[in-house]
């Protein structure tokens, strides 16, 4: 059974210098045009960065849930690997209040839900971020300027369960066991993505699962950026899944 744990802990076994998550910003805005590659090993620091600050801030594990409203971005990637290896529940569909919501605009997050959550992380999503650069709400984690004091190494206080929830979406309920796809992709594929994040976060396990990497895309009305022939070529796609 791959469980997403396993899986991170597989590539860094594998290779950890090697990239597995190479992202695009091509929606209109001021990080357009950024280009951010993550190996094994930074993609793992940021989770178990984010792992302890759920675990250590939250006294988040196995049980609570997380609503995670970012959009399909790098970010997103090391947020719901941070909430699986701590044992919750990742939510991306609308639903109860859930213990903790991350987010990178607190007011349309907070509006669909009722009451509104009381804990909250707020995400910035520009690279070079060190701080959030508008408001924050009152008592909310600014990740920016925050998460980086967080620990570099992560043990979780206690493992879920095969049959516990992990994940919940618009269309299915996933516990651990289940969570990573099986599919029949080639040892190390190269896949290109883009599109909404539940489908984003399935195809990333899917391709790590098999010691593969992924090039993400987030992309927009006016996208623009590198014409798509020459990105995979460039980037050496070896499954065009955007």
């Amino acid at each position: 059974m791959q469980t997403p744990a396993s899986v991170l802990a597989e590539i860094l076994r594998s290779d950890p210098a090697r990239p597995r998550v190479t992202f695009y910003e091509d929606t209109p805005g001021p990080t357009r045009g950024e280009r951010i590659e993550l190996s094994g090993k930074v993609l793992a620091n940021w989770v178990s960065k984010a792992g302890n600050a759920l675990q250590d801030e939250y006294d988040l594990g196995p049980g609570a849930v997380v609503r995670l409203t970012l959009p399909p971005h790098w970010r997103a990637l090391y947020w719901a690997m941070a909430v699986w290896s701590v044992g919750a529940v990742l939510e991306l569909a609308d639903g109860p209040t859930p213990d903790l919501l991350i987010c990178d605009d607190p007011n349309a997050s907070a509006a669909r839900l009722n009451p509104a959550p009381t804990d909250v992380v707020l995400v910035t999503l520009g690279a070079l971020a060190r701080a959030h650069p508008g408001p924050v709400p009152a008592g909310a984690m600014d990740e920016a300027r925050e998460l980086a004091t967080f620990g570099d190494q992560f043990t979780a206080t206690a493992e879920p369960s095969p049959g516990d929830l992990a994940w919940i979406t618009s269309g299915a309920h996933l516990d651990y066991q289940s969570v990573v796809p099986p599919r029949d992709w080639t040892t190390g594929v190269r896949v290109s993505l883009a599109g909404g994040l539940d489908r984003v976060l399935e195809s990333t396990l899917a391709a790590w699962a098999v010691d593969g990497s992924v090039v993400l895309a987030r992309t927009g009305q006016d996208a623009g950026g590198e014409p798509r022939p020459e990105r995979l070529a460039s980037e050496r796609v070896t499954l065009d899944l955007a």
